[in-house]
């Protein structure tokens, strides 16, 4: 039988209905990726909660067969947490767990306010200057460069070169621009390396090459495939969190009202986000070591199996009325974070660095909207990553429109075109309030 090919345009636009569609029928389903790639599909939250921590299911590609095994990355970028089983696994997490405890998060909490309240400035010199501004460009994607910047010394001219690479990597406009990306990073990785092996300072990478050199616990794959990750990791997500969070309250203004009558809520906000507005879509692929049985279809060793977080988290077996988006939501079990031995380690860094940015957005600029309606706004077109391209915010709002796909009346001032228009979705995109 030949897999259902969902990853299409409308998909990349709102990938929601096609989750509960593919709930709704069978929990697993063989399903083929945009490059034609065969892999099983689960969907609903209790599977994808219990085969995050399998032991059945490894994410080193040894035990690949058949489908989807993920990037061709050099031996020097392929030796990440990510690819690794246990024991070497919780070897490599305990050398980098250090630089993410609680504590040294905190202590990083004064530097990330003082970044974004730098970007804030640059945000609303542009918004001044030109009416709109996109916050993907002016403080997104630039904040959590900084912080992941500064955790590993990285020079500020590479950190955008870098942030370039990934996303081209993770949605290239063609297959070539992958082994590109891969290579501009594998050199710069290589490079940063170096120069901090030469000159060595008060950062995490210094850290982790002093734990290599010294006691040999790290190879040298091993320890460029870390710096890889944490950058990595550490920019992309947190990045899409920031304008995708943003856009999610801009589009259920009586969440948003709630949340500035009371800033107590941000820690709930930000969960709640993380639940309906995580751009990754699926936890990294695996491969079952054996016949592994899910809702009734067994799925071959060696075939790759994709984790649907994204259709997890709307699962109404799971959450009541899962498509509300509410801050005050009682339930904030997601798996937006991870399960078990790969849960993420910087999930201090990334639930500070998103409270410190919403909070700084909302309280600088209380009147903000979008500068072009919500349909016109365009995604990332990848399976992986549910991500603004731009959002075009706008202060002083002067023409009416309709807010999105929620029916909601909102206004804004439009002002060219400052995205380019995506097939509008057959229901809501986002969840409704």
């Amino acid at each position: 039988m030949q897999p259902q090919a969902p990853f299409d345009s409308a998909h990349f636009a709102n990938p929601y209905p096609t989750y509960a569609r593919l709930r709704a029928e069978v929990p697993v389903h063989r399903v083929a990726l945009p490059d034609g790639s065969p892999v099983w599909l689960v969907t609903r939250e209790a599977d994808v909660r219990a085969l995050l921590t399998d032991p059945r299911l490894s994410v080193n590609k040894a035990h690949s067969g058949t489908g989807y095994k993920g990037f061709t990355l050099p031996p020097a970028l392929d030796a990440n947490l990510l690819n690794i089983d246990p024991k070497d696994h919780l070897r490599l997490r305990r050398l980098v767990s250090q630089g993410f405890t609680p504590r040294r998060v905190e202590e990083l909490h004064g530097r990330v306010q003082a970044a974004a309240d730098r970007l804030a400035d640059g945000f609303a010199h542009r918004l001044t200057i030109d009416d709109t501004a996109d916050l993907v460009t002016e403080f997104a994607n630039p904040l959590p460069l900084i912080v992941i910047g500064d955790l590993l010394d990285v020079p500020e001219k590479d950190r955008r070169p870098f942030s370039a690479w990934v996303g081209t990597m993770l949605a290239p406009e063609h297959p070539g621009q992958v082994a590109e990306a891969v290579e501009s990073i594998h050199r710069f990785l290589l490079d940063l390396v170096a120069l901090r092996r030469a000159r060595p300072g008060d950062d995490l990478l210094s850290a982790l090459i002093a734990a290599r050199d010294e006691g040999d616990r790290l190879t040298e794959d091993e320890l460029v495939s870390l710096a890889f990750l944490i950058l990595m990791a550490g920019s992309e997500n947190t990045q899409h969190l920031i304008s995708g969070g943003l856009f999610t309250l801009l589009e259920h203004p009586e969440q948003l009202a709630a949340l500035r009558a009371d800033p107590a809520l941000l820690p709930d906000a930000v969960e709640e986000l993380l639940r309906c507005a995580h751009p990754n879509q699926m936890a990294i692929r695996r491969f079952p070591t054996e016949p592994v049985t899910i809702g009734g279809v067994t799925v071959p060793p060696g075939d790759t199996v994709l984790l649907c977080l994204a259709s997890a988290h709307r699962d109404p077996a799971r959450y009541p009325d899962p498509e509300r988006f509410d801050i005050r939501r009682e339930d904030k079990a997601h798996l937006a974070l991870g399960q078990g031995m790969h849960y993420c380690l910087g999930a201090p860094l990334a639930r500070m660095e998103l409270r410190i940015a919403l909070g700084t957005l909302l309280r600088r600029f209380p009147d903000l909207c979008l500068a072009v309606p919500a349909e016109r706004l365009r995604w990332r077109a990848s399976f992986r990553s549910h991500a603004l391209a731009a959002l075009p915010l706008a202060r002083s709002p002067e023409v009416p429109y309709r807010c999105g796909l929620a029916g909601r009346t909102g206004t804004v001032r439009l002002v060219g075109d400052a995205a380019h228009p995506v097939p509008p979705p057959d229901s809501g995109r986002h969840v409704r309030a």
